[in-house]
């Protein structure tokens, strides 16, 4: 009788429960890259505002938004949400508006997608985005995860339900 077979059941278990013990921990990395990625770029476009008008002018179409509107609002997103991000805050809401707004990144900048754009969408064109996008779709469907200031309202919640 081949023994190893009757027992990896219980490693898979084990394997998976040790590895669930990460995901606070991945959910908290999530956050923190794409806040510092956003909060970069707001930086960047904060501190130079007429090249971040002539950019929204010239090259980056975003749609139904005047440049000056969309310059200000893409400014203002990248340099408020990330801290939403950080502190886990709002959590799920700001992933689902981020993953909108990347979009819309991607979208209105077909610089981005020199190959056209499905074929970049496959391909290796603006993989950071795909990747920032991965990353919202999973705070969004997991949520920031216990190290987070969501993660201590609702354990408050919960606690404070249990003693009524």
């Amino acid at each position: 009788m081949n023994t190893s077979v009757s027992t990896t059941p219980g490693y898979w278990q084990d394997l998976t429960a040790a590895l669930r013990h990460l995901q606070p921990l991945v959910l908290l990395l999530f956050r923190l890259l794409v806040a510092v990625a956003f909060w970069r770029a707001g930086v960047v476009k904060l501190a130079d505002p007429s090249g971040t008008l002539a950019l929204f002018t010239s090259e980056y179409h975003v749609p139904l938004l005047a440049p000056q509107l969309a310059a200000t609002l893409g400014t203002w997103v990248e340099l408020i949400t990330p801290w939403f991000l950080i502190f886990g805050l709002g959590t799920r809401v700001v992933a689902a508006m981020l993953f909108v707004y990347n979009i819309i990144a991607v979208v209105s900048y077909p610089d981005l997608w020199p190959n056209g754009f499905w074929t970049g969408l496959i391909g290796s064109d603006f993989d950071d985005h795909k990747a920032w996008g991965l990353m919202f779709l999973a705070l969004v469907a997991f949520g920031p995860g216990p190290l987070s200031l969501d993660g201590v309202v609702g354990w408050w919640l919960r606690r404070r339900g249990q003693a009524a």
